[in-house]
């Protein structure tokens, strides 16, 4: 079910001055969607009723997926011509810096629950792995915020960011992962025949040491040592360090694995993104040992409409990495993409067991290249068995 069509482009110049965007009061789910992450321990305290712990997960990882299959995709694009308006509404702007407080809270009222509570074991993860992704939405919030040049949003980014102990994360997405997209040399892209779990071991790390490069040349060139107080890292962990410090005084030493474990998640929600966003496209190297402009087609997206209205149109990736200054508001979607059967919370629990992602977007790769192996990004590991076990889809 496709909820609208592209506007033809010589209409556009016709609908910008009349143009409403259709979803603007539907963007509140953004803000609103991450209370569902306090509100399980929330209930449990007042009724003692364990399911209420639950209520996060089952919604986005169940809930979400079910929603986008019967909503289906929306296609619609603001015209080109409006998109300086809707860049410069004030109303947009409002709903990610509302989202900051309702991050913040929710993962201070989590961490303290599960600190001071004793619960199963299984309770337990349910709400820790909840407020890890809720971290998940800080760190979407963060990458929104930090692609702006306004001085607040740079600031809500870095405090968003440091919730979860990862404030190198603009650095690298900003000057590392844009730069190197779909190519081998990316750590944040993953390759055909890599899974998930293999993944983190190299995009984790791999990004948090690309950051410290990009930002050790940045005060270098400013004649300033790497560790100086201007270190953008540096400052959010600090940030990260004394709240955390602060948390752990106050609660004590249950509070240590709490933290621990809802950092990671929130990390891996990252990884998460970053796994299915690029999985095996590959950018072309030209004659002069560069590689091509990325274009909207090494990215894979997603129109699906409810998902998209509660991750910023994350999933219009595509044109994010095409025209990564462009607001939520006003990414569009583009004929003949890469395109994901579902969206993010969907493909998420899919990428969660390797057997069935390798059999859902392996096809969907080599359908969406042409079956030209030139244009997959193969991990090295896997290139030759991939090779023969998809031979007759697949031209040299």
């Amino acid at each position: 079910m496709r909820v609208s069509k592209h506007l033809p482009l010589q209409d556009t110049q016709t609908f910008a001055a009349d143009y409403k965007d259709p979803k603007k009061y539907l963007w509140l789910i953004s803000v609103v969607a991450p209370l569902a992450a306090p509100l399980g321990p929330f209930l449990y305290l007042q009724t003692g009723n364990t399911q209420w712990l639950w209520v996060f997960l089952a919604f986005f990882y169940l809930g979400l997926p079910l929603f986008d299959l019967i909503f289906g995709e929306d296609t619609q694009n603001p015209p080109e011509s409006a998109v300086p308006q809707l860049e410069n509404q004030s109303y947009y702007r409002g709903i990610t810096y509302a989202l900051v407080p309702i991050i913040a809270f929710g993962f201070f009222f989590n961490v303290i629950f599960l600190a001071t509570h004793n619960l199963h074991w299984l309770h337990w993860l349910a709400v820790a792995i909840t407020t890890g992704s809720l971290l998940g939405f800080g760190l979407n919030l963060g990458h929104e915020l930090g692609h702006k040049k306004r001085q607040l949003d740079k600031t809500l980014a870095l405090f968003t960011l440091s919730l979860g102990g990862y404030g190198h994360f603009s650095i690298e997405h900003n000057r590392g992962h844009h730069r190197h997209v779909a190519t081998p040399e990316d750590p944040a892209s993953s390759k055909m025949g890599e899974n998930i779990y293999s993944f983190v071991f190299s995009e984790m790390p791999g990004g948090l040491f690309r950051a410290w490069r990009l930002e050790k040349e940045r005060l270098a060139n400013q004649g300033l040592n790497a560790w100086s107080t201007q270190n953008e890292i540096l400052r959010c962990a600090a940030l990260t360090g004394v709240m955390y410090s602060g948390l752990i005084a106050a609660f004590g030493w249950p509070m240590v694995p709490v933290l621990l474990v809802v950092g990671f998640w929130g990390a891996f929600q990252l990884t998460s993104a970053n796994y299915i966003e690029h999985y095996g496209l590959l950018r072309q190297k030209q004659a002069d040992g560069r590689y091509e402009v990325c274009r909207p087609q090494h990215s894979w997206n997603s129109n699906h409409l409810v998902s998209n209205l509660v991750v910023f149109q994350l999933q219009r990736h595509s044109d994010h990495h095409a025209h990564p200054a462009r607001s939520f508001q006003s990414l569009r979607d583009f004929p003949e993409l890469p395109t994901l059967p579902s969206g993010y919370f969907g493909m998420f629990l899919v990428a969660y067991f390797p057997p069935l992602w390798f059999r859902i977007m392996n096809p969907r790769l080599i359908e969406t290249v042409g079956g030209d192996s030139r244009k997959i990004n193969f991990h090295p590991a896997k290139r030759n068995v991939l090779l023969q076990r998809y031979a007759k889809l697949l031209s040299c």
